[in-house]
């Protein structure tokens, strides 16, 4: 194992993937302006609330809707909010690793912990191409989290290919998504005695994954329920199975949403459900169905009786 990779602070954790809020600018991109005072209310409100950290310019943080300048803004935001109380991993991810590279030394220079970075997004790279994209990123210094998501991105980053990319430098963490809770075992195997940190990327296998040796959790429902995201981690890494199981059961049914194509959409609905703000999504993403939004509220709301329940008892 390298220095560079002893030394990395760890990525693990609650760490959330942050939703961004948007005020109404008719100037603005598609008249949304990125509202950055209540994003910055809305990261120390988590990191507050038990989560470890924050992850702005994700998938569900809308990057790819965001200019140059607001996605800098963005992750600069993030770090001057939580000012060190928590772990800030910023999203890289670009076209070709030139791009890629660029956010993570804009990362470095703003102050970040980590960055988390997907395969070249909008094509389908080859392995030798995927691992070129992850050599160039972590060459900046950073720790770096790779990110698996087969379902967005068209590239599965198998155990094997993830092994391979544990033996480059400052690659310490990958976000699982591919749904496999039999991969996390998997990879765990593949890189021993590399100090690879395996973390689950999706909500709705987030006990089975952490049960089977995952160290983190990186998604999205943790923007709704943060204290009780944090609680369920905490007994997960445990082994408290029984209280993990009541605490995570009624939530599954919510949780699942972060795996759909709306998932932003729904996530912002959801804390709009428990009284945070989550408003609209710039375009290509446009508003819930009313049968989609009949779904998620009420599947937020069989969520949100059970932990009113568990308060009560």
């Amino acid at each position: 194992m390298s220095e560079n990779k002893q030394s990395s602070r760890g990525l693990g954790g609650v760490v959330v993937a942050t939703a961004l809020p948007y005020r109404e600018d008719a100037a603005a991109p598609a008249g949304l302006a990125v509202d950055y005072d209540r994003y910055a209310e809305h990261c120390r409100w988590l990191v507050e609330r038990g989560c470890h950290g924050v992850g702005p310019n994700g998938s569900l943080g809308e990057y790819s809707s965001l200019t140059d300048e607001e996605r800098r803004t963005v992750a600069r935001t993030a770090v001057e909010a939580v000012d060190g109380a928590g772990t800030v991993v910023v999203g890289v991810h670009g076209v070709g690793s030139h791009q890629a590279r660029h956010w993570a030394e804009v990362a470095a220079e703003d102050g970040a912990d980590g960055v988390l970075c997907l395969p070249p997004t909008l094509y389908r790279a080859n392995k030798g191409e995927i691992l070129a994209h992850f050599t160039a990123v972590a060459s900046v210094g950073l720790p770096v989290m790779i990110y698996n998501n087969p379902l967005d991105t068209k590239v599965d980053l198998t155990p094997e290919l993830i092994a391979e990319a544990a033996q480059i430098d400052n690659v310490v963490a990958v976000k699982e998504f591919s749904g496999d809770v039999r991969r996390v075992l998997e990879i765990r195997e593949r890189t021993a005695g590399t100090g690879l940190e395996v973390i689950s990327g999706a909500d709705d296998v987030v006990l089975e994954s952490l049960l089977m040796g995952a160290s983190g959790w990186f998604a999205g429902f943790p923007n709704v329920f943060p204290a009780e995201s944090a609680r369920l981690f905490e007994l997960a890494r445990a082994g408290e199975l029984e209280q993990a199981r009541e605490l995570y059961e009624p939530l599954v049914a919510a949780f699942r949403w972060d795996s759909r194509t709306e998932f932003v959409q729904a996530i912002k609905l959801g804390m709009e459900q428990v009284g945070r703000f989550g408003g609209p999504c710039r375009p290509p993403r446009g508003p819930l169905t009313e049968a989609m939004r009949e779904q998620v509220e009420a599947d937020m709301a069989r969520a949100i009786a059970a932990l009113d329940a568990r308060g009560a008892a």
